[in-house]
């Protein structure tokens, strides 16, 4: 019999611009989809560690991410 003791999942996210609207705007929407999805993890009380964030020339954001998998422990992970 096997048991998870812990599990993370490592993440490479990058908010895009949206081609379609003005580059200011799209900027700014970026900004929100990145702090909505911080908010997310909060809320959901998904224990996470960025471990960096960059935003890019045109304005879009890179995030590395380590965080909880499906409520697992997270173990020596996100020390």
């Amino acid at each position: 019999m096997k048991r998870v003791k812990a599990a993370c999942i490592c993440q490479t996210l990058h908010f895009m611009l949206k081609e379609d609207v003005e580059h200011g705007y799209a900027v700014r929407l970026v900004n929100e989809e990145v702090e909505n999805y911080k908010k997310k993890l909060e809320q959901n009380r998904t224990q996470y560690k960025i471990v960096e964030e960059v935003t890019q020339p045109d304005g879009s954001i890179s995030i590395k991410l380590i965080k909880q998998y499906n409520q697992c422990p997270v173990g020596d992970y996100l020390k």
